[in-house]
């Protein structure tokens, strides 16, 4: 049972771990696909990926203007950065 219960924890800890913010911005508010796109990449980004997170919040993987590899959420209605990894 003690086995049980720790495996069931980390596996609970392990998911969290990896969860990106959460949004709570209802859908009708955000700003649309494409205009979001087209505000980063003026910002320098390369988006490769474009996805909404688990949380309800707009993710991308890619560059910023510097190169580097980012993966940052951002709040879908404002595309404000809300957590960078």
């Amino acid at each position: 049972m003690k086995k049980l219960f720790a495996a069931a924890a980390l596996t609970l800890l392990a998911s969290t771990a990896f969860a990106g913010p959460a949004c709570n911005v209802p859908e009708g508010q955000w700003m649309k696909e494409a205009d979001f796109k087209t505000r980063l990449e003026g910002q320098g980004y390369q988006i490769k990926t474009f996805k909404v997170s688990k949380g309800k919040c707009y993710e991308i993987y890619g560059f910023d203007k510097a190169g580097k590899k980012v993966e940052i959420y951002f709040d879908p209605a404002t595309a404000a950065v809300l957590e960078t990894k």
